[in-house]
């Protein structure tokens, strides 16, 4: 079965924040719904499986489903909330006595290089730039604006007919950074504040206010909310439009047409 799991849902700080005793971080606290842990997702099927991005937090989400090793993990951009957890990745594989495999495009992955020079040692690192496949998704990525934090990628996975994009990191899309974000059976989008009230200049994720005039564009047949910060509290009810969502920890969601 092709499916996609959300490990995590979070934004750069995640759920609940340390300092922070509002209701949502408190409920996160106990363990309720809105614990979210820094965004990460898995792309699994017959054909093998892949990790996109692998934040500070991918020890807990292993241990959560009693995973002991992950091959492969695509990388957006090389901002710590999605690398953090590389070098336990690599010390796995040193343990593990198993080269993992770490995909990105060229200047992403020199990036990495520069922060976690001794990575290479257990992992083989590969540019991606031109395009992948993986696990039978033909990959395809392209940089998107991130605001006050520079640069990410978003990718465009196919495969059997059915169409679907992860995009966590990302605001005021131009046209041309819109184009492989049309045509989608699924769209998996960053919105870290329903409403955020800083001044523009200094934010680069979409609020969910902003996110839905983007769907009128480019009109998904499904999309689903990640990325989010303690603004987000998933026991309200926002009056999403139909086939819209926020990703919770753990949801699994089927990549076929239904």
């Amino acid at each position: 079965m092709e499916q996609l799991v959300f490990l995590g849902t979070g934004d750069a700080m995640g759920v609940p924040r340390v300092y922070c005793d509002c209701q949502v971080c408190e409920e996160a606290r106990a363990g309720g719904l809105n614990r979210r842990y820094r965004s990460s997702v898995s792309v699994e099927s017959e054909e093998g499986s892949f990790l996109i991005d692998c934040g500070p937090d991918w020890r807990e989400s292993m241990e959560r489903r009693g995973q002991r090793f992950a091959g492969t993990v695509l990388v957006t951009h090389p901002h710590f909330d999605h690398i953090g957890g590389l070098p336990e990745w690599a010390d796995a594989c040193r343990w593990l006595e198993r080269k993992g495999r770490i995909y990105a495009p060229k200047e992403v992955l020199d990036a990495i290089n520069r922060q976690y020079p001794w990575l290479e040692r257990n992992l083989d690192f590969h540019p991606m730039d031109e395009g992948i496949s993986l696990a039978g998704w033909r990959i395809s990525g392209w940089k998107v604006n991130h605001g006050k934090n520079g640069y990410s990628y978003a990718y465009r996975l196919e495969k059997k007919g059915y169409v679907w994009a992860y995009c966590p990191d990302s605001i005021a899309l131009p046209p041309e950074q819109r184009l492989l974000l049309n045509g989608l059976d699924l769209l998996v989008l960053g919105t870290s504040f329903y409403h955020e009230l800083a001044e523009f200049s200094t934010r680069s994720v979409y609020d969910v206010k902003e996110a839905l005039e983007l769907l009128r564009e480019l009109k998904p047949k499904q999309t689903i909310f990640t990325h989010m910060s303690h603004d987000i509290d998933l026991r309200q009810d926002y009056a999403l439009p139909d086939g819209v969502r926020y990703a919770v920890t753990g949801m699994n969601v089927p990549l076929a047409a239904i």
